[in-house]
């Protein structure tokens, strides 16, 4: 159980948090604004992420809240979000990857990426590694991936089906996405610098959110839904985990590590094979242009 930190422990911090207007990501907003934190929603609707933040500002009594808007599938929009937030915060204490999809079939995005490994993984990788300076540059700053116990469904990895090229199946798709958030987790803790940012991961728990629910109208998915529901978290239990790790005191210089209920634990074995997570970085370097001339970044976000 999270141990409550005292009112207004985040006064003067600046958090970030991906898909911000409903679940867990609007409930860790609520639940950090309350704290004292300045807010950053990044939200892919501007309606919805209006609603919410409004809603936040006035259960919260904090006035602190900002919202901007990206559809986080897309690596340009994704790398002009990175460009406005740099240029409006010279420090980011926090940032929660949170953002994530669940789909039925298999879709590509703008960039011809498979949608859930697009939005799930890649948009995690790049959008932290074009904050990590200004991460890096706020002293004890932290970065929180939401991944998931599904990310256990994965036994073996098939570099050649990474984005279901030879076969989808939406729940390994999900699985795979929630594994690649673990292994870039712990690789990008082995190679931070000693007093940069820490990183860590987590899992929120079976939530009862509209994740993936509105997708999946099967009579036998709603009655599992039912019959889960005494088990099945809220989204504030959900968020629990999550701003344990971006407010507490007991998690400050803990890094490279995997939260369930507030406690690390062992994810996966696969999870911590180096070789893989060094496969994933070398190829979501490739996938997000990472691995190319800097000004080949300036070229796309004037296009």
């Amino acid at each position: 159980m999270m141990k409550a930190e005292l009112p207004n422990s985040m006064q003067g911090k600046t958090v970030v948090i991906t898909g911000a207007n409903s679940g867990i990501g609007k409930a860790a907003c609520m639940a950090l604004a309350k704290q004292g934190a300045q807010i950053v929603m990044v939200c892919r609707n501007q309606e919805k992420g209006e609603l919410a933040r409004k809603d936040i500002i006035a259960c919260s009594s904090n006035q602190q809240i900002d919202l901007f808007i990206c559809d986080l599938a897309s690596q340009q929009q994704i790398r002009r979000l990175a460009v406005e937030l740099t240029t409006k915060f010279d420090r980011i204490d926090v940032l929660i990857n949170n953002a994530g999809i669940l789909m039925p079939d298999r879709q590509l995005s703008e960039d011809v990426i498979e949608l859930t490994f697009a939005t799930n993984h890649l948009a995690y990788f790049l959008l932290t590694r074009l904050l990590l300076k200004t991460l890096n540059n706020t002293p004890f700053s932290r970065i929180i991936n939401m991944a998931s116990g599904a990310h256990q469904i994965i036994r073996q990895v098939d570099f050649d089906n990474l984005q279901g090229e030879k076969s989808y199946n939406q729940w390994q798709a999900y699985g795979l996405s929630k594994l690649a958030n673990i292994l870039f987790t712990y690789e990008l803790s082995r190679r931070q610098p000693q007093y940069g940012a820490t990183v860590n991961c987590m899992h929120p728990g079976v939530v009862s959110t509209n994740f993936g629910q509105k997708k999946f109208n099967a009579g036998w998915i709603k009655l599992g839904f039912k019959i889960l529901k005494p088990f099945i978290r809220t989204a504030e239990q959900g968020a629990e985990t999550c701003v344990f790790l971006a407010s507490s005191s007991e998690v400050k210089g803990i890094s490279g590590k995997y939260f369930d209920t507030c406690k690390a634990v062992r994810s996966s074995a696969i999870s911590y094979e180096p070789h893989i997570a060094t496969r994933f970085w070398e190829i979501s370097e490739q996938l997000t242009g990472l691995n190319q001339p800097e000004p080949l970044f300036t070229r796309k976000l004037q296009q």
